[in-house]
């Protein structure tokens, strides 16, 4: 995909990797970035510094989604590129409280629902569309200590396979973005907290910038490839986990048992 004269949409874009996403949309010649966050000063504030169009949206209210669509079309016509990139972390086993189980849920698969159900019928339409969905290698791999974000994780990848299985003869081109640790707010905060599942993934390989992430993306746009992974490693990780189940869920149980901290509590403990 020629990110050159596109109009896109970006999720959580007020900071981290979103932010950065629209900073090389905008250095690509994009001819539209949108940039939607949650917090509108901070969507305000992106927008403002790349000449982009702020928008503010829960991405947790498919009402809302879909009016940050209809939006879109109303001004350009068209979205050749739709980034659903908001996520959220929790930490904890299956013993997190429901409530909250529901609200990264929300966030992190039916956000990835939302935004397909309502740009999908005008990308068909024309017969073109992109839809870029970020994850992250919790979706291929696994995080010890956090079961919401690896569910969810795993959920938003098996949804943007779904979607490039269904769509991809009708135009629609899916990418899903599978990095490790990042340097944003989303890993730093629960490290500086002291969450132990945020230390796994600080210790399974280099914490790179959100910037890195997004020459990553620009390149995995222009091979326009299904899996873009910002750490190579996670597909020899991915490879050996495939190849051999068992000898790969030991390794990473060594790897937990290795992070202080890091000891499950009893489902209603």
């Amino acid at each position: 995909m020629e990110l050159k004269d596109a109009v896109t949409v970006i999720t959580g874009a007020g900071s981290g990797i979103g932010a950065a996403l629209a900073r090389r949309f905008a250095a690509q010649g994009a001819a539209a970035v949108v940039v939607s966050d949650r917090d509108g000063a901070s969507a305000e504030a992106v927008a403002a510094e790349i000449g982009g169009v702020a928008d503010t949206t829960d991405v947790a209210d498919e009402d809302a989604v879909a009016r940050l669509v209809d939006r879109t079309l109303d001004r350009y016509g068209r979205i050749d590129l739709f980034c659903s990139n908001a996520g959220i972390f929790a930490g904890g086993g299956v013993e997190v409280d429901t409530a909250d189980w529901q609200r990264i849920f929300a966030v992190n698969v039916l956000a990835h629902v939302y935004a397909a159900r309502a740009v999908l019928p005008s990308m068909l339409e024309r017969g073109s569309g992109y839809l870029l969905n970020v994850a992250s290698a919790a979706g291929l791999l696994t995080t010890p200590g956090d079961a919401p974000y690896t569910v969810t994780k795993h959920g938003a990848v098996a949804l943007a396979e779904w979607l490039a299985v269904t769509y991809g003869d009708r135009g629609i081109k899916v990418s899903a973005v599978c990095p490790l640790g990042v340097a944003t707010p989303l890993l730093l905060d629960p490290l500086q907290e002291g969450q132990p599942a945020a230390a796994v993934v600080a210790a399974s390989g280099e914490v790179i910038s959100a910037d890195d992430v997004a020459q990553s993306v620009v390149d995995g746009l222009a091979q326009e490839r299904f899996l873009i992974l910002p750490h190579p490693e996670v597909g020899t990780y991915w490879e050996r986990k495939a190849a051999d189940p068992d000898r790969w869920l030991a390794g990473v149980r060594r790897l937990a048992r290795a992070t202080p901290g890091l000891s499950p509590a009893a489902p209603g403990s």
